[in-house]
């Protein structure tokens, strides 16, 4: 059993992580965004040294990625100097950090999976702000972990496939909606992903990882398995993020895969699948 601080706590993730955490019989200390403002360092110091953990699984985010574009600095000292803030906390006391990063550190020229070592270029404000949070952690210690993962999804929060049901919704059951081919990633299931967070904030497993739901789509495909899946008969067209003019650039590809010895998470499907289940009223017509 580990002592674990969870920040971010009342987020999608966190929600979810916390929860594991706490099944696996860890004593777990959760922190939500009005508790811990983590870009305050002198607060953040503070609550990590009353909370004195083992180690702490980091959800706290700016995740508004179109926002972000014209509040760069807003959302900096969040992703960036706030998960510093944690790490250098961490490591003045001994605790392990699990950081959760993203795909969006990369440009998405590549032609085949993104490893571990693979250079980032990040397009836009908000991978940019994450990547920066990936250099403090790393710069606090090497020995803290970067998670980089990819297009999450789960209950109890904001996502695509929240977005593409009130969207589907509003077109009606015999309307169509344009979403993006020009976008291919890996969605993951916020309850496949958490366990493997708290696993590595246990066993103190460090240095950079990419973890997300196995196999890969566009964004057109995972919207017609999201309506598919709420029995939803609206056509899917095809469209690109030029025509949408989306402040926001996105990798046109950002599939994650692992140069090290990890078990794969579950595919994606079965992450959708498992979502339904876990959710069923959001999926209802």
């Amino acid at each position: 059993m580990s002592r674990l601080l969870v920040t971010g706590a009342a987020g999608m993730l966190g929600v979810e992580v916390l929860a594991v955490a706490r099944a696996r019989r860890n004593d777990c200390v959760a922190v939500t965004h009005a508790d811990l403002d983590v870009s305050d360092e002198v607060a953040v110091r503070a609550a990590v040294a009353e909370a004195a953990p083992d180690a702490i699984v980091n959800c706290a985010a700016w995740t508004d990625v179109e926002r972000a574009e014209t509040e760069e600095p807003a959302a900096l000292a969040v992703n960036g100097a706030g998960a510093g803030n944690l790490a250098r906390a961490a490591a003045a006391t001994g605790a392990h950090l699990v950081q959760v990063s993203t795909d969006y550190v990369f440009d998405g020229t590549a032609t085949r999976p993104y490893v571990e070592s693979d250079p980032t270029n990040a397009l836009s404000a908000y991978g940019r702000t994450k990547l920066a949070g990936e250099h403090e952690v790393l710069a606090a210690s090497p020995d803290h972990a970067v998670v980089r993962t990819a297009w999450l999804f789960g209950p109890g929060g904001k996502n695509f496939v929240t977005t593409m049901l009130r969207l589907g919704a509003g077109a009606g059951a015999d309307g169509e909606l344009a979403v993006v081919t020009d976008e291919v990633g890996c969605p993951t299931f916020t309850g496949h992903l958490a366990p493997r967070l708290v696993e590595f904030a246990e066993r103190r497993e460090g240095g950079v990882i990419h973890l997300a739901g196995a196999g890969h789509c566009s964004r057109n495909e995972f919207a017609q398995a999201i309506f598919a899946a709420a029995g939803l008969g609206l056509r899917v067209t095809a469209t690109t993020q030029s025509v949408l003019g989306m402040a926001a650039p996105r990798p046109p590809w950002s599939v994650l895969g692992s140069e090290r010895e990890i078990e794969p998470l579950p595919n994606w499907r079965d992450g959708l699948a498992a979502y339904v289940a876990a959710a069923p009223a959001v999926f209802e017509s």
